[in-house]
This record gives C-alpha cells, sequence and structure tokens, in this order.
C-alpha cells in the first residue's frame, strides 16, 4: 500500500503544470544523460526480465539463459541503427516521422502505425499484468478467478491513473526510481546467493543442476527447446524477435525522442546499456539461484510459468524482510513498464488517430490531451481483459510475441523510413500490414495457442507452424514486403521530401522545445 501511495503522490507532484500535450508526450527534455538512461533502462527492464527471465531460467536452465543474451545484445541495435535519426526527426510519435518522410500519404501511414503501436503495446502490457498474478500467488497460493479478477483490474486502474495525471513527467521520474531500486535489489539478492557458494559461479552452476532433478541435462541446450533442427530454429527465431523487436518497441522508441540534444542521447543510451547488462548478468544468477535452493519441482508445482520463482528465492534466502522487498520491486517494475506502454498507445490513439486523422491537425492542445487520457482509459480496458484470458502464460513468452510484432512490421517501416530513398507510402503500408499479419497467423497455427500443455488450448493440435515465435518467418518477411510494396509503387516519393527529411535526420531542425 505504502508503494502505490508514494508512487501516485509523485505522479501528481510531477504531472504537467499546464495544458501543453508536448509536456504530456515528452516531459522534461532537460534531465542529464544519467537520468534519461535510467528512464530508458526502466522502461526495458520489465515484469518479463524480473519474473518472467528468472522463471525461465530456473525451469529450463541453459535455455532461459540464452534469453538474457538478446535481451543484452538489443541495445546495440538500438544505439547504432534507430536512436540518433529517429530522435532528430521524429516529434511526438513515431507516426509523426514516418508523416514527416512520407507526406503524400500521411494519413493512411498514421492509422497502420497506430494499429501495430496498439497490438504491440498491448502484448507487452498483458504480460506485466499476468506478471501480477504471478506475485499474487507468492501471498495466496494459486489464486481462485475472483482474486485473479481483481487483482489485473487494481493494477490496470494504476497504471490508468498514473498516466492520465502524470503522463511523461510522471512516467519518467517513476521509471528513474524504479530502475535505481531495480539496480539495487538484484544486487543485494544475487549477492546473498553467490555468498551461499562462497562466490564460486561453479558452485552455483552444480547446485542448480543438483536442485533441477535432471542433472546436467539443465546446464546443456535442450530442456526447454528440443535439441533437434526444431528447437534451434526456435531458438534463433526468438533471438531475432528479441534482438530487432526492442529497437522498435513503441515506448522505448517514444522515450528516444525525449533528450533535448543527440549528444545527451548518445550518453543516455550508452547508460541504458550497461544498466540492461548489469541487470540481466543479476537475473541469471537469480535464476539459477531459485533452481539451486528452491527447487526446480517446487517451482514448477507452485507456479508452471516460473513467473514466482525470484520471489520463493527471496523468501529462501532472506526470509520475510527480502521477500517484502523483491515483492515491492516486482510491484514498481510492473507499474513503471506498464504506464509506459500505455502511455504510448495513448499518445498513438489521441495523436495520431484522432488529432491528425479524425481532425485533420486542427485539434487544440486541451482537445487532444483530453483525448489522449480517454484513451489510457480504453488502453487500460483492454489490457485488463485480454490479461484475464490469458493468465496462464509466461510473461516472457508474451513479451517475446510482442518483440516479434514489433520487428517485423513497425521496425522495416522505420529502417526503410530513415535510409532508404526510393521507399514509398506503399511499401510502409505493406510492411506493416503484412508484418503483422504475418505474425498473428503464424502465432495462432503455432505451439503457443495449441498442441502444448502450456498452449492456450492445450486439448487441441491445430499447430502447423512448429515455432513458438515467429521471428524467423515474420521479420524478413516485413522486410521483403516493404521492399517489394516500393519497388512496384507507381513512381518514388517526393524527393525534396526526402532531402527535407534527410536534413532534419542528420541535424536535428526544427525540434519541438
Amino acid at each position: 500500500m505504502s508503494v502505490v501511495v508514494v508512487s501516485m503522490f509523485t505522479a501528481l507532484i510531477t504531472a504537467p503544470q499546464r495544458d501543453e500535450i508536448g509536456e504530456f508526450y515528452l516531459g522534461n527534455r532537460n534531465l542529464s544523460p544519467l537520468r534519461n538512461g535510467l528512464a530508458m533502462c526502466g522502461d526495458h527492464l520489465s515484469a518479463a526480465t524480473l519474473l518472467g527471465s528468472t522463471g525461465l531460467i530456473a525451469l529450463s536452465g541453459y535455455d532461459g539463459l540464452l534469453y538474457l543474451v538478446g535481451t543484452t545484445v538489443a541495445w546495440m541495435t538500438v544505439l547504432l541503427l534507430i536512436a540518433e535519426p529517429l530522435r532528430n526527426a521524429g516529434k511526438f510519435t513515431l507516426a509523426d516521422t514516418l508523416a514527416l518522410r512520407l507526406p503524400h500519404n500521411r494519413r493512411a501511414v498514421r492509422v497502420a502505425l497506430a494499429l501495430c503501436t496498439l497490438t504491440v503495446s498491448l502484448l507487452y502490457l498483458v504480460a506485466q499484468l499476468v506478471g501480477g498474478v504471478a506475485l499474487l500467488a507468492q501471498f495466496v497460493g494459486r489464486p481462485d478467478n475472483t482474486t485473479r479478477t481483481l487483482c489485473v483490474i487494481a493494477i490496470g486502474t494504476l497504471v490508468v491513473l498514473y498516466v492520465a495525471l502524470g503522463g511523461m513527467p510522471g512516467a519518467t521520474y517513476i521509471q528513474i526510481v524504479k530502475a535505481v531500486i531495480m539496480v539495487a535489489g538484484v544486487s543485494v539478492t544475487a549477492a546473498l546467493v553467490l555468498s551461499r557458494y562462497r562466490w564460486q559461479v561453479d558452485g552455483l552452476l552444480d547446485a542448480a543442476a543438483s536442485g533441477s532433478g535432471v542433472g546436467q541435462r539443465f546446464l546443456e541446450p535442450g530442456l526447454r527447446q528440443d535439441g533437434g533442427t526444431t528447437g534451434k530454429l526456435d531458438f534463433l527465431s526468438l533471438q531475432v524477435a528479441v534482438v530487432f523487436g526492442l529497437a522498435a518497441l513503441p515506448h522505448v522508441m517514444m522515450r528516444l525522442l525525449t533528450p533535448a540534444t543527440t549528444r545527451v542521447l548518445r550518453h543516455s543510451v550508452v547508460w541504458a546499456m550497461g544498466l540492461v547488462a548489469f541487470v540481466c548478468l543479476g537475473a541469471a544468477v537469480l535464476g539459477l539461484g531459485a533452481a539451486a535452493v528452491v527447487g526446480r519441482q517446487i517451482i514448477s508445482g507452485i507456479d508452471p510459468t516460473g513467473d514466482a520463482s525470484v520471489l520463493l528465492l527471496a523468501e529462501e534466502i532472506g526470509g520475510p524482510v527480502l521477500t517484502a522487498l523483491v515483492s515491492c520491486l516486482a510491484f514498481v517494475t510492473l507499474l513503471a513498464v506498464a504506464t509506459g506502454l500505455t502511455l504510448a498507445a495513448a499518445s498513438s490513439l489521441a495523436h495520431d488517430l484522432y488529432a491528425e486523422v479524425i481532425r485533420g491537425g486542427r485539434a487544440r492542445e486541451r482537445e487532444e490531451l483530453t483525448a489522449a487520457r480517454l484513451a489510457t482509459v480504453v488502453i487500460g480496458v483492454l489490457a485488463m481483459l485480454i490479461a484475464l484470458v490469458s493468465w496462464r502464460a509466461n510473461t516472457a513468452t508474451l513479451a517475446s510475441l510482442a518483440f516479434a510484432v514489433a520487428a517485423s512490421s513497425i521496425l522495416p517501416t522505420m529502417v526503410y523510413g530513415l535510409f532508404w530513398r526510393r521507399f514509398t507510402a506503399r511499401g510502409a503500408l505493406l510492411a506493416m500490414y503484412g508484418g503483422l499479419a504475418c505474425c498473428v497467423v503464424l502465432v495462432a497455427f503455432s505451439p503457443v495457442v495449441s498442441s502444448r500443455p502450456g498452449s492456450f488450448f492445450p486439448g487441441v493440435d491445430f499447430a502447423f507452424f512448429p515455432l513458438q515465435n515467429p521471428g524467423l518467418v515474420s521479420v524478413p518477411a516485413g522486410f521483403l514486403l516493404g521492399w517489394l510494396g516500393s519497388v512496384l509503387s507507381d513512381g518514388p516519393e517526393d524527393p525534396e521530401a526526402y532531402d527535407t527529411f534527410q536534413v532534419r535526420a542528420e541535424l536535428g531542425a526544427d525540434q519541438p522545445a
């Protein structure tokens, strides 16, 4: 309760003081590189990292550890490819960048990108809400339907209030505090785990293998993914989705627009890379520690998804005090990331669909701000409804699907838009709609939905696509469709528009104050 009160008070005092849409979307643009880096780190480190990834490691060992590798490497894609030109060319949302690049078809492009943004944000937001059920399970056992519903509604309502009241300023402050707490909490808990084994990694690995119940298989590939060709392709598909998907997550890309200068942006991303890598290393220790101290069978018996493993570990090594601290950390993590996701989705609906498409750019700032707050409510309700249906899923699995959609639809459009002169609106629409449709179809007919005990419908089998993550197929398909739509267009876009866009992307001209 104290966490809720403090965070709500923070959202109120840091809320925009004027009805200015720029302040609601971007907040204070004068933050230092360290604080911006902490906010970026907070945006990325979600319940999928703290709960889902540690659970995957505790249940599947080596296969779970490899999931964190892609999370760390993904920031290189952001730093080297997307960050600087996007910050220079963007305004409030991703669609603003594409509208500047493709001015003659901006309305159709905004609608398509808003749909992709909504899909990605909802999937990732649902992962946070599902993680809340794992937190609840630690204290009340396996919750019944009523308790689970109340938990999801409570968390979702808090997120809606944070975004509607605080906007980007409130979200930024919460992200910074959450990142600091997460780095400290993971460090302390990982240190307690390593101290049990005299700070010897070999001792921790041996204990984890013993506690897993499967011996050395725990430290070898194939426990989660089978050792055959399908399992290897599935792992490769997951890494493709994670590495390229992070660079296209709407709330992460929106965060890249907030630094005042490109110099601050570069240093901010470097800080974010280091902090994310450090936390991922700590999460690996926690996952192995959970298998060693708690035991794989006990974890799967309490929570088959593994999301409660870090909480069970805290109870074993630190008692009620550490359990309460880790639970607060996990709760703040859920709230902070869910806030960023909701803000990105609501901004896209209010700014791109309402203000620019429906109102044709004639909406007043106060009118758009009201639309953004109403959109926040709509996003929150949708996420809560979907979370109640998919509560059995692992948070890391849901997050990886969000990454796949982002990498298949948004990333090809942004890369072509930023760097390819011949890119056209037809290519953008084909990349976004085609990449999104490819992901949806492949996931619908994959083991995530049917054919396996952990599927949404385990009693039936219509999984003709063998991979759990569609990234290996859908990401190349998105790039191919973007290229195909552009070369089959009647002609290139206005060359003057591209030259103007390139100047802005390189120099950052006319950035919003």
